[in-house]
């Protein structure tokens, strides 16, 4: 069963990645997707990826990687995250096997998509505006979300949709109430002042 809350790495330097990786291991995250754009090349992210690799095996927690399903193979990651223009989710398969692929979706349709190519998650979002990611899709809100979810629940698609984008405490309630399986996150945990206490109240809220 995946964990209801995700944490989306954040850092321009690998320093700050790892930082903010254990904090959020630390404060109770169960599920790390490392996600370092900024990474200087391929070996650095490699580096960085086997040091969360050994953070999460620590902490229990699921280690995903963001892109790059070569890395995650190569550093027995749990799997990985795809983006809308990223490789081809059939030729990640052939990679990664049966490891865990999620996928990115921004309309109903690409979740039909993500279905079809036989994602184990899908990633909907952005809930609303954020400046972590570049060249942001369109921003859904709490009224797209529900109707891109009675549309799933009428098509009877079953895959985990978790919400992501700029999401605020305030926001989970009503999330979960419109069908969302969990919450993906990055800036919340980061610049939380005290990241074990919001963990406890996110976790009541998603279980």
């Amino acid at each position: 069963m995946f964990s209801r809350l995700q944490y989306i790495s954040q850092g321009i330097s690998a320093a700050d990645q790892l930082m903010n990786i254990e904090r959020a291991l630390e404060a109770g995250t169960k599920w790390i997707q490392l996600r370092f754009k900024s990474a200087t090349s391929d070996i650095e992210l490699q580096e960085v990826a086997i040091m969360t690799k050994a953070l999460c095996t620590r902490y229990n927690a699921t280690f995903i990687v963001n892109d790059h399903p070569h890395v995650a193979k190569a550093v027995l990651a749990s799997g990985v995250h795809l983006g809308l223009k990223d490789i081809a989710v059939r030729d990640c398969r052939k990679i990664l096997g049966n490891d865990i692929i999620g996928g990115t979706a921004n309309t109903f349709e690409d979740v039909i998509q993500r279905v079809e190519e036989g994602c184990d998650y899908i990633g909907v979002g952005p809930y609303r505006y954020t400046t972590t990611k570049e060249n942001l899709s369109p921003v859904i809100g709490l009224q797209g979300f529900r109707t891109i979810l009675d549309k799933c629940k009428l098509n009877n698609i079953s895959v985990p949709i978790y919400a992501v984008g700029g999401i605020l405490l305030e926001d989970v309630e009503h999330l979960i109430n419109a069908g969302v399986y969990g919450i993906a996150v990055s800036g919340m945990i980061t610049n939380h002042w005290n990241r074990k206490v919001l963990l406890e109240n996110l976790n009541q809220l998603l279980s």
